[in-house]
């Protein structure tokens, strides 16, 4: 798996500056998003914990297939982070964090503008981290 491929919640290029989407398409899939009840609940549910996709069901009560599909609708629109929660079992599970502070849309003579500004990645993040004994899971 190419340094690309890997989630954006564990990659170790990522640069954390705002974003900003002038494609129409980028900037509708943002919208899109944002207007949805559902998608605007598991920004919440993972803004301060990091769910892996059952626990995004429980938390937003969901069927556990609205919450696939929605989990993959955020990240899409890079909104939500993926992480690999690592588990001694060798199960190993998707995770998923809140990946903006603030998105910002913007109209002038150039066109529209959607500007991301992307949360700050805490060092667990990273693919070394997300290695560590520390960050694995009993389950």
């Amino acid at each position: 798996m190419s340094q690309s491929q890997l989630p954006a919640g564990i990659r170790t290029d990522r640069d954390d500056g705002p974003t900003t989407h002038t494609d129409a398409e980028d900037v509708q899939s943002v919208l899109d998003a944002l207007d949805d009840a559902d998608c605007r609940a598991i920004l919440e549910a993972t803004r301060d914990a990091t769910l892996t996709v059952n626990e995004i069901a429980d938390r937003c009560d969901l069927p556990q297939s609205t919450a696939y599909r929605k989990v993959d609708i955020l990240a899409d629109a890079g909104l939500l982070e993926e992480s690999l929660r690592v588990r001694r079992s060798g199960k190993h599970v998707s995770e998923y964090d809140c990946g903006v502070d603030d998105v910002t849309l913007s109209v002038d003579e150039s066109g529209v503008a959607l500007t991301v500004d992307h949360a700050d990645t805490e060092p667990s993040a990273t693919f070394a981290n997300s290695l560590s004994t520390r960050h694995v899971a009993d389950d």
